[in-house]
């Protein structure tokens, strides 16, 4: 007979809980949970309290070594308190990224959560000149292990390797969104559509895909609901080519040799100039398109084309102006936009060494 005590077996009605759950897309997934009659509860977990109705909110750092005591009652958890702002410093950054991951799945595991929901990247694939446009969910994951955010989403896609093997019975599934847009996503590739001329690189011909807020919410609405295995790419249909981009933005496009481009820009970033390796500017140079197959397979469909989210991304940052990543405003915002902001460094860099050569000539 056995003497330990046993777990009271749970409803068939999940409770989930979403961290990150007081902006952005957490806000999003929580409320459309709430809404769902096949939901026992929403647990919403976030440092602030958000203004979700009908959720039960536990205020706390997802990297609280106390968290395993606020999900004792969960049986999924959706993590998406991931910060990817070019604000940030990269190492806190990093730390807040990694950690909060690792406490998630450790947490969840001594709760006995059966599910882990973790929203890394399609950034993980990697950005190359000879990617196949799509590329499918299962393709190797090729991104450099760097200190920008693509090596925050390797270390994070480690984790979901090897959290199984610590933590037998614990099932984890990865989402890899597309580049994300929507009110408040500010990351390095929105505000490449705040430079008044957009870079590109000889020889590269990128395919644009987004992904917007709301289709990551409803698509983990349905990962979530209808037990959608992983790894999962979310995103937009299709992509669309550097002419449409330039006719939906309205802007022209920059072009530079790649060896200059890369070079540069990683001078740049040494100096303190850019807030992102160079290895992220291949984010915008090459294409990183995702075939979004499981979940087309499970009936899901984006509410939104690339072109409308890119309309959208454009109107979120109407007015803003970014130089080499960087945020400006007032004066040098009306230089950055004579100059061409994202690429005015660059360019200007390339004009000194083309100015040098003809010195020595």
């Amino acid at each position: 007979m056995a003497t330990g005590k046993v777990r009271p077996r749970r409803s068939k009605s999940p409770v989930v809980a979403v961290t990150g759950a007081a902006t952005g897309a957490g806000r999003l997934l929580a409320a459309r949970l709430a809404e769902r009659e096949e939901i026992r509860k929403v647990v919403a977990i976030d440092g602030q309290r958000g203004d979700v109705p009908g959720v039960t909110w536990r205020v706390m750092d997802v990297r609280d070594p106390l968290l395993s005591g606020r999900l004792s009652d969960v049986d999924v958890i959706v993590h998406l308190d991931v910060e990817q702002s070019p604000e940030i410093d990269q190492r806190e950054r990093r730390t807040h990224n990694v950690r909060g991951a690792q406490t998630v799945v450790t947490a969840a595991a001594a709760a006995r959560v059966r599910r882990v929901v973790l929203v890394t990247s399609a950034m993980v694939y990697g950005a190359e000149p000879g990617n196949d446009v799509p590329l499918p969910e299962d393709a190797p994951l090729l991104a450099e292990a760097d200190t920008g955010i693509a090596g925050d989403h390797l270390e994070i896609e480690e984790l979901a390797a090897t959290a199984p093997l610590a933590h037998p019975g614990l099932d984890i599934t990865v989402v890899r969104p597309a580049a994300l847009v929507g009110p408040g996503v500010d990351t390095l590739v929105t505000r490449h559509f705040e430079a008044p001329r957009l870079l590109s690189v000889k020889g590269s011909t990128p395919g644009w895909q987004f992904c917007h807020i709301e289709d990551l919410a409803s698509a983990l609405d349905l990962i979530v609901t209808e037990h959608v295995p992983g790894p999962v790419a979310v995103g937009c249909e299709g992509w669309i080519g550097p002419d449409e981009v330039a006719e939906i933005t309205g802007k022209r496009g920059f072009e530079l040799p790649a060896a200059l481009t890369f070079g540069t820009a990683q001078r740049l970033h040494r100096l303190g100039m850019t807030p992102a390796p160079a290895t992220e500017l291949r984010y915008v140079a090459y294409p990183w398109v995702v075939d979004c197959a499981r979940l087309r397979a499970a009936g899901w469909k984006p509410m939104y084309d690339n072109a409308a989210a890119l309309r959208g991304l454009m109107d979120e940052i109407a007015g803003r102006h970014a130089v080499v990543g960087r945020r400006v405003g007032g004066r040098e915002a009306a230089a950055a936009t004579a100059a061409g902001a994202t690429v005015a460094a660059i360019g200007a860099a390339a004009a000194i060494r083309r100015a040098r050569k003809r010195r020595r000539t």
